[in-house]
C-alpha cells in the first residue's frame, strides 16, 4: 500500500495545479485552430503539441523538464536559446524569396520599413509599464510578426521571457486573419482597395537578382552588425537559390532543413511554457503589449502608403502597407484575399510578397540595432 502511495503522488494527476490545466487548454486550442481552422498549421500545431507536452508535471530532479539540465528536451532546446533554429529558419527563408517584385517596384520596401513603427511604440509602452530595458526591447519586437527574429533577440537580451515572447509572436502570425483585416477595412476606402497595381513593367535581369543579396547584406550588416545571424543567413540563402550552381542546397534550405528547424523550434517553444514558470503578470502584459503592438505595425504600414500617394502619381494600393510586417506569407496573402473580395481581378499577391520580404530585412535590422543598444 505504502508503495502504491508513493507511485501515486508520483503521477502528473497529483502534481497537477491550475496553471498546468490552464496550459493544456491553451495547447489543445491551438491544436484544434491548427488542424480545424487551418491557421498556420506548420507553427501553430508544434507549438500547441509542445505546450500540451510541457506541462505534464513530474517530480523536479528527473533530468526530464526543459529548463533541467542534462534533458533531452533541454538540448532540443538549446537551438531555441543559442539562436540557431532562428538562423537556419531564415537560411530557409532567403532560399524560398524572389526579390524580383521588389527589384521592379524599390518604392514597396518604404512599406516594410514603416511596418516597423509598431516596435518602436512597443518599446516606449513597455519601459513605460516598468519592463527592463532588455526586457522592453525584447517585448516590442513581436511589433515585426517575426517569430524566429523574436526569439533570437529575446534569447540574447532576456531569455526568461522567451516562451511568453514567442507565443505572442507565433499566436498574432497565426491570427492574421482575424486580425488585420478588421485594421485593413478600417483605415481604407473602397475606392483605395481598389486600386489595380500595374503588373511586372520590365524583367528583372539575373545580374541584379545575384547582385541584391550581395549588396543587401552589406548595406543591411554593415548597419546594424548584430544582425549578421540573421541576414547573413537570410541573404546566403538567396543568392543560392538565384546563382542557379547549387540548386540541391537551395532546395534542401528551402524544404528539409528549414522543416526541421520549424519542427523544433516550434515544439520546444511550446514545451518551455510550464504552467508554474509560466503563468506571471507578466507574461499577460506581454500578450497585451504584443497585441498593440501588432496592430500597430499593421497600420503604420497603410498609413504611410496612404501618405506616398499625396506625392506619387501611380498609386500604391494603401492595403500592401499591411504586407509591411514579417509574417511570411501570411499577411501577404491575407492583403491579396482582402482585395480580392473588393475586385476579383485585382491580383495583389506579388506586390504584397515584395512588401513582406522587405519587412522580413527591416525586422532584422531593428533587432540588430536593439541588441546592439542593450548590450
Amino acid at each position: 500500500m505504502e508503495l502504491l502511495l508513493q507511485f501515486l503522488t508520483n503521477t502528473g494527476y497529483y502534481l497537477a495545479d491550475y496553471r498546468h490545466i490552464i496550459m493544456l487548454c491553451v495547447g489543445c486550442t491551438f491544436v484544434y485552430l491548427a488542424i480545424a481552422k487551418k491557421y498556420e498549421p506548420l507553427l501553430l500545431l508544434p507549438i500547441g503539441f509542445g505546450v500540451i507536452v510541457g506541462n505534464v508535471p513530474f517530480f523536479k530532479g528527473f533530468g526530464l523538464g526543459i529548463y533541467e539540465p542534462n534533458s533531452v528536451l533541454h538540448y532540443l532546446y538549446f537551438g531555441v536559446t543559442s539562436g540557431l533554429y532562428p538562423s537556419i529558419v531564415f537560411l530557409g527563408l532567403g532560399a524560398m524569396t524572389d526579390f524580383s517584385s521588389l527589384l521592379v517596384r524599390p518604392k514597396l520596401m518604404l512599406l516594410g520599413a514603416a511596418a516597423q513603427m509598431g516596435i518602436y511604440f512597443t518599446l516606449l509602452s513597455a519601459l513605460a509599464l516598468g519592463f527592463l530595458p532588455k526586457e522592453a526591447a525584447s517585448i516590442a519586437i513581436i511589433g515585426g510578426a517575426d517569430g524566429p527574429t523574436s526569439i533570437f533577440l529575446t534569447a540574447k537580451l532576456a531569455p526568461h521571457l522567451i516562451g511568453p515572447i514567442a507565443i505572442a509572436a507565433y499566436s498574432y502570425m497565426a491570427l492574421i486573419p482575424i486580425i488585420q483585416p478588421p485594421i485593413m477595412r478600417l483605415l481604407t476606402t473602397r475606392e483605395e482597395r481598389l486600386i489595380r497595381m500595374s503588373e511586372n513593367e520590365r524583367t528583372v535581369s539575373r545580374k541584379e537578382l545575384l547582385l541584391f543579396p550581395v549588396i543587401g547584406v552589406i548595406l543591411c550588416c554593415y548597419l546594424a552588425p548584430a544582425s549578421i545571424p540573421l541576414l547573413g543567413t537570410f541573404f546566403f540563402g538567396n543568392i543560392m537559390r538565384v546563382s542557379g550552381v547549387v540548386d540541391r542546397l537551395a532546395k534542401t534550405a528551402s524544404s528539409a532543413i528549414i522543416d526541421t528547424a520549424t519542427i523544433f523550434l516550434g515544439f520546444t517553444v511550446g514545451a518551455s511554457t510550464q504552467g508554474d514558470v509560466f503563468l506571471t503578470p507578466k507574461a499577460v502584459t506581454i500578450f497585451a503589449l504584443g497585441a498593440v503592438a501588432f496592430s500597430i505595425a499593421t497600420a503604420s504600414g497603410i498609413l504611410f502608403a496612404k501618405f506616398l500617394n499625396l506625392f506619387s502619381k501611380n498609386k500604391i494600393n494603401p492595403l500592401l502597407g499591411a504586407a509591411g510586417v514579417s509574417a511570411v506569407p501570411g499577411s501577404a496573402r491575407e492583403v491579396h484575399l482582402v482585395g480580392q473580395r473588393e475586385d476579383p481581378g485585382n491580383y495583389l499577391l506579388m506586390h504584397a510578397m515584395a512588401c513582406n520580404s522587405s519587412g522580413v530585412i527591416g525586422s532584422a535590422i531593428c533587432a540588430g540595432i536593439l541588441w546592439s543598444f542593450m548590450v
